[in-house]
């Protein structure tokens, strides 16, 4: 199946990520020089490019702007966790990897899997059901991360979670009944990161599978921060002590 991909960042990481690009249209008249790099980029790959009116982008995509230019691409190929070890074994690296339990806005789910590649994360793990999933506007909203990092999406995953644990990797929930500051506390490694969904947090089977849960201290008036914010915390606090 194909899907199509909007804006020049998501379109050029698609270009040189895994994903089959078919076809791409640009607008009459868009120049710049990111749009310049990306049409020069698609031409080596060999990718078709088609000139049109600004109506006709307007009338095939329709979610958001589209910044004057469209790509027609396989849908995204979703990944195992086998796959994410292995990727990490590849590279002589600890396993890191998260799950989000129940992110459905895509805006959030984005921007964290943006942060995860930026992170160093090997893997992202979602839920089958209660889930955003891999949309075009996920990928967008990565700025195209998504073409560089491995999802996997899995049925249940507090099974999912225990044959994680019983290969070795500690499970570290962020969650606001964590017994520490994430800031103060150890880390252990490898690890899964588990972040909740916006507004429930993380579900009481998932969370009572982790074997650390930390929370974010919270000193104003609002009692808890947008996802993407929380889960950028976590993942650098990781990622500080593991450099450290």
């Amino acid at each position: 199946m194909q899907e199509k991909l909007a804006g020049v960042n998501s379109i050029m990481e698609a270009l040189r990520g895994k994903r089959k690009v078919h076809k791409i249209y640009v607008q009459e008249g868009r120049t710049g020089k990111k749009i310049d790099e990306l049409l020069r980029f698609a031409q080596k790959k060999a990718v078709f490019v088609q000139y049109v009116e600004k109506q006709r982008l307007d009338e095939m995509y329709t979610v958001s702007n589209h910044q004057g230019i469209i790509a027609q691409v396989d849908s995204y190929e979703y990944s195992d966790v086998d796959e994410m070890l292995e990727k990490a074994a590849m590279a002589g690296e600890e396993p890191f990897l998260l799950i989000l339990d129940g992110m459905e806005d895509p805006q959030n789910m984005g921007s964290i899997i943006r942060t995860a590649e930026c992170a160093g994360v090997q893997g992202v793990i979602i839920p089958q059901h209660n889930s955003s999933e891999i949309t075009a506007a996920v990928a967008r909203a990565s700025a195209g991360a998504v073409e560089h990092i491995l999802v996997a999406r899995e049925t249940n995953l507090v099974n999912c979670i225990k044959r994680l644990k019983d290969k070795g990797l500690w499970v570290i929930g962020a969650d606001m009944e964590g017994t520490s500051d994430y800031f103060n506390c150890k880390m252990p490694s490898p690890t899964v990161l588990v972040i909740g969904g916006e507004g429930r947090g993380i579900r009481r089977l998932v969370r009572e599978n982790c074997d650390l849960l930390v929370k974010i201290p919270m000193m104003g008036s609002v009692q808890s921060l947008n996802a993407s914010v929380a889960a950028a915390l976590v993942m650098y606090e990781v990622l500080r002590q593991r450099r450290d």
